[in-house]
């Protein structure tokens, strides 16, 4: 499930991709603009500047502004930064496996192969959508449908 933490960074990293290209935006005005608690959002900036996302700069004319253009910028690596690893349970995960302690057969296990599935799917879709996509999806009727989801 997506975490708080992840919507609220998709969201500002969806504000800043909106904007003119090289301008920048400051932290009050991405958390005004999407409802998000700025000292929340501050830590979630530095995450995602961190990562190589997002640039900034300090004083006057200064603020956030995407590292990246928008199409490069891939949403699952947004999540995978915010929230960590896409699998919804430890053992069906790539890079952050951890097995079940009541797991008798993992090969055979049910739940593990079908939660492997299911990140898979995720996966596939989050690692091919850009923040691009997203942007187009919010003004576009039946974006779906012309991203084939």
């Amino acid at each position: 499930m997506l975490t708080n933490k992840g919507k609220y960074g998709l969201k500002a990293m969806l504000f800043l991709a909106k904007l003119e290209p090289g301008s920048s935006a400051m932290g009050q005005e991405i958390a005004t603009a999407n409802n998000i608690p700025k000292k929340f959002l501050d830590a979630i900036l530095l995450e995602l500047r961190n990562a190589g996302m997002l640039r900034s700069k300090k004083g006057p004319g200064g603020g956030y502004a995407l590292a990246k253009t928008p199409r490069e910028i891939r949403i699952g690596h947004i999540i995978r930064t915010l929230d960590g690893p896409l699998a919804p349970i430890g053992c069906a995960s790539k890079s952050a496996y951890v097995p079940c302690q009541d797991c008798e057969d993992l090969p055979a296990c049910a739940v593990r192969i079908t939660m492997t599935k299911v990140r898979d799917a995720m996966s596939d879709i989050l690692d091919r959508m850009t923040l691009h996509d997203m942007v187009v999806f919010a003004s576009t009727p039946d974006a779906d449908l012309m991203y084939n989801i």
